[in-house]
């Protein structure tokens, strides 16, 4: 496959593609939360990857790790441009707020909340260590494999990724806490008491 990605064999890519293109999407998308940006980056990853191919190593070793390397580098691209324009926006005078109700609905509110405070924590990680922790946990990624896609040590990949793990933990609690309780059902709903305790039990025991 180096090789003939290297000499520009147009159906090398399209196998490429084929095999890779799917998961680079997932990861993407879990990197960005954001379907259109998971999108372009599948698009630009592999305009990269044809690109650069001539910048491949020759030998037998998978491609793998070399096609989420160039991934990486372009979400931290697009990480960039969107703190710009974020920056660029944040300028601008607010607009008025029209309250979402359907935001009141009690039904996985504590879900969504710990999500939510997963994901931010993530972005919180250092940079090293957050690469790390989306290729290895999300995406599936062996230690030599992402030390190969981050042109690090494997030793570097298993450092960052305990930190990473340990730091994430800490983090999290400071976003949950920062988002604060999730909104209660009002007295009067039709609710069975044994049934809400049970759930909040299961809750707080996938939490620890």
């Amino acid at each position: 496959m180096r090789t003939r990605l290297r000499a520009g064999d147009p159906e090398a890519f399209r196998e490429l593609f084929q095999e890779f293109a799917q998961a680079i999407h997932r990861h993407a998308l879990r990197v960005s939360d954001d379907w259109s940006a998971a999108e372009e980056v599948v698009s630009l990853t592999f305009l990269e990857v044809w690109r650069l191919r001539e910048r491949l190593e020759p030998g037998d070793d998978p491609v793998r790790p070399w096609v989420y390397g160039i991934a990486t580098n372009v979400l931290h691209n697009r990480r960039r441009a969107v703190r710009r324009h974020s920056r660029a926006m944040g300028r601008l005078p607010a607009p008025d707020v029209v309250r979402d109700f359907s935001d009141e609905t009690v039904e996985r509110v504590d879900d969504r909340r710990r999500l939510a405070a997963v994901k931010t924590a993530v972005t919180r990680l250092r940079g090293g260590e957050r690469d790390v922790f989306q290729l290895c946990v999300w995406s599936g990624l062996t230690y030599g494999e992402a030390a190969d896609a981050l042109g690090v040590p494997v030793g570097t990949v298993r450092s960052r990724l305990a930190r990473a793990r340990k730091r994430l933990q800490k983090l999290t609690a400071e976003e949950l806490k920062k988002l604060g309780n999730p909104q209660e059902p009002r007295p009067d709903s039709e609710q069975i008491q044994g049934d809400r305790d049970s759930a909040v039990r299961t809750i707080q025991e996938t939490l620890r």
